[in-house]
């Protein structure tokens, strides 16, 4: 068995990585909603986001899609 590979250790000089935006965190989520996802921006991602503010804007999005999907179909109906 071979031992696992580790990363070479950050320069003291380089810079951390900055923590997402809420934007940055919406933009993740509705692109996962959809399974699609830049391989460069999926590891910016990594970095980047919060697990917390994932699972609310993942919530949020998600109860909104049930809400509108709700309202569809309450409209049509209505109106049938």
């Amino acid at each position: 068995m071979t031992p696992p590979e580790s990363e070479p250790p950050e320069s003291p000089d380089a810079p951390a990585p900055r923590s997402a935006s809420l934007a940055d965190t919406i933009r993740a989520v509705f692109w996962s909603f959809f399974g699609v996802r830049r391989g460069k921006d999926m590891q910016r991602d990594a970095v980047t986001l919060r697990p917390v503010p994932v699972v609310l804007v993942g919530i949020a999005a998600a109860a909104l899609f049930v809400l509108a999907l709700i309202a569809l179909v309450t409209f049509i109906t209505r109106h049938a």
